[in-house]
């Protein structure tokens, strides 16, 4: 044998050697893991095979007044869930309709209503029946993603099948349609294994533990403690912060498509993308309505948890919380509730002397404001309504012609009257068409338009511009519009925020400031004759009373115009961050003198101060009042009325807040004085008590 043949065959053994050794190690762990360590082999063997994410939604967050006090909260309540890791699957829908029929007749045995949400009812002779304006509900019912069947299709049509697609032929009609409810929540809602659903929202603790003992029949229907909206005082400015209710299907769109937009930016971590996701839409979630709960709703809005259900290959399921949810932010208002309910109290008690003096009800409202950032203390509107009843009373609130559920300081418009006379003067002034001392002799008539006379009120003689306002003279404002022209009056008026929006957080009307280019727009004509009545409050004038209030408090401040605001601050639920601080916003400088803000201010000090209704106050008040009249048509005819207002400030040689008040079918502004001096007793007679309370506690920024 050769060299070259041993060494060939040195190589072959070698190489046999090291696969038997190799194979002879392997044997050897297999027999380890399957005999010696059997136990731990069972364990591993089980390790999770699937894991489901279920949504823990988030509490909302909570709404506080300037000194902390609570307006809106969160209570506990115990809602009945189904979790889709444990409730039957659709494959299962017999035990499905068996578990729901039984919830139900448990829930119709305590009185306790569950969320019944499909469009069809029995009417009294036993036929089903579509509901009332629920046109978009009724379409979906009938569309592809639920019963697959033609625009045409009878109520009858809809509910034999319903009985056929959820296997409900065994059950009355009345029952079938219960169950059939809840299965038609469940597809509307998507319910899924991390998509839960609530069948009904608040049990008694006694029902719950009735659920609770029956778990084994219950599959996948929990008793879960969430938290429902509560509002400590509902009649507390309703109109302002407003409420929350169930996502409408064009609200869900929308919000769905802002999440899939901001999904796709590619500049987002993975956990901002997760962040995103756990604040997303569900079909089944809450949103603000109106008012702040809707105007806030990103900071309210809290981030949901993950509650996570582990499936291991023997099919026992492990749950455990793996993203705690975090709830909304705290909104903390510039409103003072105390002052609110003070206000809301003068108000109704005022109207209250007039509602039923006239064809036309007596309604109205009025808005305090800071003048030294713009901040709204109080806003109320009367009639008004309670937010804890809102739904429940809805249909009577939106039929009453009282208009309760509108908010008149922010939507309404009015021609101001004389109110806008404090704007023409500091024009006036500030052109040098008049200076301090001009007189203009009033004789009743103004007689610069031969063929077209406008009146005064009085014949008030050689009169300067201070004793104009306190007069509220129209005499010598028709000739200091006139010499002024439309141009330069409204660009004082825009300086002041006339015709334009405060900048509050929530809905609020524009107005109108009259202009030639306004009038023209409509297929209207300007006239000389309207710069004149412009000049006095009317032509096609329409201001809010919250836009009255800060042109007011514009003038009381110097002339810096304040964004208008019900937000003082936003801060994180632990109250560890702040959100959005409660630095006063400024729109604008006016620009304006202060020898011609000063010269207004004396003329409405000066009719402050000869109203006996604020002879007992504490503090000077600087006023201007203004009347308007007014149409409606009441029972098929046309009644006319005259619209009451005051705009003012106080104190008046250092103001602190301004007042706006507007009485709607009110014989004068003047009249409204008693309720003006009523709001100031109620902020001045309380401020001694809220200096001693600042300095005990530290006030929330």
């Amino acid at each position: 044998m050769n060299d070259k043949t041993k060494s060939t065959k040195f190589r072959t053994v070698a190489f046999t050697v090291a696969v038997l050794f190799v194979f002879s190690l392997f044997i050897a762990d297999l027999f380890r893991i399957q005999i010696a360590n059997a136990d731990e082999a069972t364990t591993v063997e089980r390790v999770a095979l699937k894991q489901t994410d279920t949504t823990i939604k988030a509490a909302r967050g909570e709404i506080l007044d300037c000194n902390g006090k609570p307006l809106v909260t969160n209570k506990q309540i115990n809602s009945v869930i189904f979790n889709g890791s444990y409730f039957p699957r659709t494959d299962e829908q017999e035990q499905r309709n068996e578990i729901i029929i039984s919830l139900i007749h448990l829930l119709e045995s305590y009185g306790t209503e569950w969320n019944n949400d499909i469009p069809l009812y029995f009417d009294q002779n036993g036929n089903v029946q579509f509901m009332a304006d629920r046109d978009a509900d009724i379409k979906y019912l009938k569309s592809k993603n639920v019963l697959y069947l033609n625009e045409y299709a009878t109520a009858q049509n809809c509910f034999d099948e319903l009985k056929t697609k959820f296997k409900l032929e065994q059950y009355s009609d009345s029952d079938a349609l219960k169950v059939a409810s809840v299965c038609y929540s469940l597809k509307k809602n998507a319910f899924a294994t991390s998509n839960p659903y609530t069948f009904a929202d608040n049990v008694s603790v006694e029902l719950a533990s009735k659920i609770k003992e029956n778990s084994g029949f219950y599959a996948g229907v929990e008793i879960q403690v969430t938290t429902e909206r509560e509002y400590l005082n509902g009649t507390l400015a309703p109109h302002i912060i407003g409420t929350i209710g169930p996502l409408n299907a064009e609200e869900y769109n929308k919000r769905t498509e802002e999440y899939n937009t901001a999904v796709k930016n590619e500049n987002l971590t993975t956990e901002e993308k997760k962040n995103l996701k756990l604040r997303a839409y569900a079909m089944d979630d809450t949103i603000g309505k109106f008012g702040l709960e809707s105007a806030m709703e990103q900071y309210l809005r809290g981030t949901n948890g993950v509650e996570s259900t582990i499936t291991d290959s023997s099919g026992s399921k492990t749950t455990e919380i793996t993203t705690e949810p975090v709830q909304g932010d705290t909104v903390i208002l510039t409103i003072d509730s105390d002052l609110q309910l003070a206000v809301q109290e003068a108000l109704a008690n005022f109207i209250a002397q007039y509602k039923d003096k006239a064809s036309l009800p007596a309604v109205g409202s009025a808005v305090v404001m800071d003048v030294n950032t713009g901040a709204v203390l109080a806003c109320a509107t009367y009639p008004s309504y309670d937010l804890t009843t809102y739904y429940d009373n809805y249909s009577a609130l939106s039929a009453d012609k009282s208009s309760p559920l509108w908010n008149r300081a922010l939507q309404s418009t009015y021609e101001p009257g004389s109110t806008f006379k404090a704007a023409i003067a500091l024009a006036g002034l500030e052109e040098g068409v008049i200076t301090k001392d001009t007189r203009i002799t009033c004789n009743r008539i103004y007689t610069y338009f031969q063929d077209t006379q406008f009146k005064c009120l009085h014949a008030h003689g050689a009169i300067t511009v201070a004793e104009a306002l306190n007069q509220s003279c129209n005499i010598f404002f028709y000739e200091t519009g006139r010499q002024l022209g439309i141009e330069k009056m409204n660009d004082y008026c825009t300086r002041l925020g006339l015709g334009q929006k405060t900048g509050v957080e929530i809905n609020e009307s524009k107005g109108v400031l009259a202009s030639i280019e306004y009038r023209e727009a409509h297929g209207g004509t300007w006239y000389p004759g309207d710069t004149v009545q412009a000049a006095i409050g009317q032509s096609d004038n329409l201001f809010t009373p919250i836009q009255l209030c800060n042109y007011v408090a514009t003038i009381a401040n110097g002339g810096t115009r304040y964004k208008a605001h019900f937000v003082k601050s936003v801060k994180t639920a632990d109250y560890s961050q702040t959100i959005i601080d409660s630095t006063p916003v400024v729109l604008n400088e006016t620009g304006i003198s202060q020898s011609s803000i000063n010269i207004v201010k004396d003329g409405m000090m000066r009719l402050g101060g000869r109203l006996s209704a604020f002879k007992g106050l504490p503090v000077s008040v600087a006023a201007k009042t203004g009347t308007a009249e007014s149409k409606a048509k009441v029972s098929g005819k046309i009644e006319s009325g005259l619209n009451g207002f005051m705009i003012s400030f106080a104190p008046a040689d250092n103001p602190q807040i301004a007042v706006s008040v507007a009485i709607e079918n009110l014989n004068s502004g003047s009249a409204t004085a008693m309720l003006v001096a009523d709001i100031y007793k109620a902020y001045f007679g309380t401020a001694s008590e809220i200096d001693a309370i600042d300095s005990q506690n530290t006030a929330l920024n």
